[in-house]
């Protein structure tokens, strides 16, 4: 019997270590909050369980990877979107994960805009049902503006927008969204700019970043925290 129950204990501690593991919690994250800061994903390579995807794909979906990078605010490595022949007009480049399934709480990560001619910067999607169907919010230095979308079968909708904000490329900034039913708000760098009610997704999701066209952009420290952490 005492064999029996110590079997069953081994099984229980494998099973949730493996729990563990889908949720991506790093070590010293508080409970149910899923941080990813990529610096212990190998350089060239991805996050366990992350996707490269693409919303109105013309060709090769743009390569994402993680390098490192000098600058990084949180580490040596950040993840960067890369820009490919194949990205132009309205080309939405994704890389996210199922898991965590997010439905309410926040979402905060840390960005810079590299280069682009036709578009810079990006931001964090949220509620992602898949390629074609979840919510965004976008920072563009081009266009000096702060935007929340939802991407439906593929179309994008303006939600809301901040304009003639001032932080430019090669300058790390921060992105902080929080839902709460269908209430979205947006920070850029502690600052509130956005402000919206909006039902067009109602379901938890998954999570991750997105740019657009011949953005090339660099990310480091995604945080999503669920509502009550």
């Amino acid at each position: 019997m005492i064999r029996l129950i110590s079997r069953i204990f081994v099984v229980l501690t494998v099973l949730l270590t493996a729990a563990g593991s889908i949720s991506a919690e790093e070590p010293g994250t508080a409970p149910g909050i899923f941080r990813v800061d990529f610096d212990d994903v190998a350089v060239g390579g991805l996050p366990e369980g992350w996707t490269i995807d693409a919303t109105n794909p013309r060709g090769k979906p743009a390569p994402w990877k993680v390098a490192a990078d000098a600058s990084a605010p949180g580490g040596p490595n950040v993840l960067k979107a890369l820009p490919s022949p194949d990205n132009f007009g309205g080309t939405y480049n994704l890389v996210w994960t199922p898991a965590p399934s997010f439905l309410d709480g926040e979402i905060e990560v840390r960005l810079r805009a590299d280069r682009g001619h036709e578009d810079q910067g990006g931001g964090p999607m949220w509620r992602v049902k898949d390629a074609d169907n979840y919510y965004i919010a976008r920072y563009n230095p081009l266009e000096h503006n702060f935007r929340v979308y939802t991407v439906k079968d593929g179309a994008r909708k303006m939600l809301d927008t901040a304009a003639r904000l001032k932080v430019p490329a090669g300058q790390w900034f921060t992105i902080r969204i929080v839902q709460k039913g269908n209430h979205i708000e947006g920070w850029l760098d502690g600052k509130k700019l956005l402000d919206v009610v909006d039902d067009t997704f109602t379901e938890p999701g998954g999570v991750g970043l997105w740019t657009k066209a011949d953005a090339a952009t660099s990310f480091d420290d995604f945080v999503v925290r669920p509502a009550g952490r």
